[in-house]
């Protein structure tokens, strides 16, 4: 195996924003990145400083959402134009990392 340098790409959303669905069909279906992976968080906050939570016996339909993916630097560069169309400033974090491959 050997390795390539790749961008990991964060998405941070809500599940109010109704955008989860959207964006993981255009990263597969327009973009083709690699793949794509969506956590659902338990809680969060963002700028606005509102508490987004979930219990047994409270279940929140705004919890957070992270979208995940990883490509090498230029394709990331090429969706990150599209991506910014959907998701406002701030909620897109970067980073360079290494994958395997065959």
């Amino acid at each position: 195996m050997r390795r390539q340098d790749v961008r990991m790409v964060r998405v941070y959303l809500t599940e109010g924003q109704h955008l989860m669905r959207e964006l993981v069909e255009l990263l597969h279906d327009r973009e083709r990145v690699r793949g794509v992976t969506v956590f659902r968080g338990i809680a969060g906050f963002g700028s606005s400083g509102a508490l987004h939570t979930t219990s047994l016996v409270d279940l929140s339909l705004d919890l957070p959402l992270v979208l995940e993916f990883f490509d090498t630097p230029e394709r990331v560069e090429q969706v990150l134009a599209t991506l910014e169309e959907y998701v406002e400033p701030g909620h897109i974090v970067v980073w360079p990392a290494q994958a395997t491959i065959d």
